[in-house]
Order: C-alpha cells, then structure tokens, then sequence
C-alpha cells in the first residue's frame, strides 16, 4: 500500500507537535527534571484496521530520535481487542510529549480504516467498490485518504483537478443560461483535461436519461432509494458506470450493492468514521540512558 508523500506526513505531524508541545510540557518538566528510562505501549481496546503507523513512526523521531521503537503492528493489519499495536522506549519525558499526538493520529486513521473496512465487510460478494470523498479534515487528506486505502476502499478524487464531477450547483448555473445535463457533458469533454472521465450527478431518472445521452462516463445517483436505483442501472444497461452517494449508511450499502451500483461513494469514512479506541501506557524501565537535553 503506498504511503502518502513522506511531506505530507512531515508536514502534519510537525503542525500537530506545534499545536501540543511547542511550549514544552510543564508538568512532566516538573516532575521530572532528569532523564529517566520507560516503555510505552499502545493498546487497541477494540478490533480494529490499523493505520497510522507511518506517522506514528515520524512523531517520535520529530520528538526524540533516540526513541526506539521495538514492536509495531503494520498499516493495514487487523488487530484484535487487547492487542499491543506500538512499543517504543525511551526518556520517559520524550514518550509522555509523543503520547498523546501518537494516539491522536493513529485513533483517527485507525477509525477510517476500520469503518471502510466494514462497508467493504457490508458489500462483500457483489462488485461494488467502496469510495471517499472530498469531505476530509483541513490539511489531513492525503493521511485520511490513505487509512480509506488500508481498509479496502477507493479513492475519489484526491482535489478538484483529479475529475469532472459535473453537480447539482454545476446544472442550476448552467439552467439559468439554458443548458442542459447533455451540454454539461459536451462542454467537459470539449474543454476539460484530456483523459479525465466525466462524472455526471443526476438526481431523477429524467436526469439519467439526459447524462446518458451526452456519454456520461459515470453517473452518479444523489439520494435514490434501493428500488430507483435498479430502475437507474436497467435503463443505463452497462453504458456508463453507477456510482451512488448520499445517506449510505451500512445498514443500507449491501442493498444498494445489491441494486447494481458499481460504487458507493460514502463521505462518512471520513467526516464521521468513530475514533478508534486506543490507549498508551508508560511504565519505568531499568535500561540506562545518557542524560540530554530533550527537545522541546
């Protein structure tokens, strides 16, 4: 599975650090004026799809190089209830600056992961591909879209320059100008980038109708019940993929796959996947370490 640029990890854990311990940590500084050694584990609570490792990896070597980490699960394996996933020692002082940035990354990823996991669990047997959306954390994507990897799904597009996705706001402007779903398509492949397939949102079979008649690659069914989206699939008969969005929730994702959707594109995985529950613990170690200065 191919990591996210190794900036964008950069980038992220250096902005989270600076948001947690750009001030140093006024409690373990006080309690803890010399180096001391510990180990710090960190448990799942849960079974859970893990995904942050990568990340969790640069955290402590922006915190402590000296950090080592002795065990760690791999992204996009499964871990049980009660499982170590992490283990790293060190100062202690350096762990308990890690601690909670660590967990804050890895139960965010590990979240999404597991949740796209079960919709993919939900639509198992059929096709049907599971997909994110643009409905990310600000300045997180590249990490977020990267957990919907590690659990088994697709990404959509990663920004607006990745595809034409012709929406409902799209068709309203156009309307107001006398165009149609069919000039949509026709001017996107007149105009836009070459080899970019045309997306087309259509929220009535009269839409679908029209989406088809300008070569729509994919259409896409915005809030259609189970049932409109068999008669969707019947009359595109194979012409163009069916990607359906809006409210899927798992209860619903195996009959919507069931229906003939070739996706689901499910903002969900992203926007509301639960964090995973995590937690670390930091017990003292007999292992010797020189006194240094710890970074702040």
């Amino acid at each position: 599975m191919h990591l996210p640029p190794l900036q964008k990890i950069r980038d992220a854990v250096c902005l989270a650090l600076a948001e947690d311990v750009a001030l140093g940590d006024a409690t373990t500084a006080a309690l803890f004026p010399n180096p001391i050694g510990a180990r710090g584990m960190i448990v799942a609570h849960q079974s859970l799809i893990v995904a942050g490792m990568a990340v969790a990896r640069e955290v402590c070597a922006q915190i402590d190089p000296e950090i080592t980490i002795i065990r760690a699960a791999d992204d996009g394996s499964k871990a049980e209830n009660k499982a170590i996933v992490l283990v790293i020692e060190g100062d202690a002082r350096s762990l308990l600056m890690a601690e909670r940035v660590l967990l804050n990354f890895l139960q965010r990823l590990s979240g999404i992961a597991t949740l796209t996991a079960r919709f993919c669990q939900a639509t198992k047997g059929y096709p049907t591909r599971i997909l994110d959306t643009r409905k990310t954390t600000p300045g997180l994507r590249a990490l977020e879209k990267w957990a919907v990897r590690l659990g088994g799904g697709v990404n959509h597009r990663c920004s607006l320059g990745d595809g034409i996705l012709i929406k409902d706001n799209h068709l309203t402007l156009l309307r107001a100008h006398g165009r149609s779903v069919t000039d949509a398509c026709r001017l996107a492949r007149e105009r836009g980038p070459h080899g970019l397939r045309t997306i087309v949102e259509a929220q009535s079979l009269a839409q679908v109708r029209e989406a088809l008649t300008g070569d729509a690659d994919v259409i896409l069914l915005d809030n259609m019940t189970p049932a409109q989206v068999r008669q969707a699939v019947a009359m595109i008969k194979g012409r163009a993929l069916v990607e359906v969005s809006g409210g899927i929730t798992l209860d619903i994702a195996g009959e919507m796959a069931a229906a003939g959707a070739d996706y689901l594109s499910i903002g969900a995985l992203t926007h509301s996947a639960p964090a995973a529950n995590l937690s670390m613990d930091i017990a003292a170690t007999t292992r010797s370490r020189r006194s240094r200065k710890v970074r702040r």
